[in-house]
């Protein structure tokens, strides 16, 4: 009976999760960037250690600088060993498929980036809300989670990071996380507000991508 109650009262276990949803969408997200982390890795030719290391930092690494400043201290996914092993499992596939994953096309690079950057951040938003963070600073947690682990990922590869290189890229992460924030404060059903939180950040970013749009620059630069 002890040890019943021992496993019951584990919650990354058997107990429901007050929020399947945002679960079931940070674990998609995880899964998405640690693929492209894991691409990235075979287009540099890095090793094994190599592809882990950049998978969990591109996976991984948005969501822990949003733990750290909301303050769900240790991060989520260093708690939780599940994160961790879908960031391995994305990059483990990349690495050993390497010979097709140099055969990607750039386009569908696009759409999973852009898929993981939805992803994050709506989880992003979301999660800032669960932790009472004022609805502002919620849609900026939402950014952070979406393009911090891919400009982790770009430093390491020592490359500008896109979020810099992409006008529409953190704004098409933001524009999602408003989304969700302004639905949710409207009392609107969970799943359909983060559904369009996904989308409009989705196609906003592939639009862009489609249209070269970029945002306003200073006259002659």
């Amino acid at each position: 009976m002890t040890t019943i109650r021992r496993v019951l009262s584990y919650p990354a276990l058997l107990r429901p999760t007050s929020d399947t949803l945002l679960l079931a969408v940070d674990f998609l997200g995880t899964l998405v960037f640690a693929i492209e982390g894991g691409v990235a890795a075979a287009r540099g030719n890095l090793d094994l250690l190599g592809a882990l290391v950049l998978a969990f930092v591109t996976a991984l690494g948005g969501g822990i600088i949003r733990d750290v400043l909301i303050g769900a201290i240790p991060p989520n996914s260093i708690r939780d060993w599940r994160y961790g092993a879908i960031a391995f499992f994305g990059a483990i596939v990349a690495f050993f498929m390497h010979s097709l994953v140099l055969e990607i096309p750039a386009s569908f690079l696009t759409m999973l980036d852009a898929a993981g950057l939805a992803l994050f951040a709506v989880a992003g938003a979301e999660k800032a809300l669960n932790y009472k963070i004022h609805p502002f600073l919620a849609i900026l947690m939402g950014g952070i989670t979406g393009v911090g682990g891919g400009t982790v990922r770009d430093v390491l590869l020592a490359q500008v990071p896109t979020v810099l290189r992409a006008d529409v890229y953190a704004t098409a992460a933001l524009a999602g996380a408003a989304v969700v924030v302004i639905g949710l404060r409207l009392k609107l059903p969970r799943t359909p507000v983060a559904i369009c939180g996904i989308s409009v950040c989705f196609l906003l970013r592939m639009v862009s991508v489609w249209r070269h749009w970029n945002l306003p620059r200073l006259a002659g630069h």
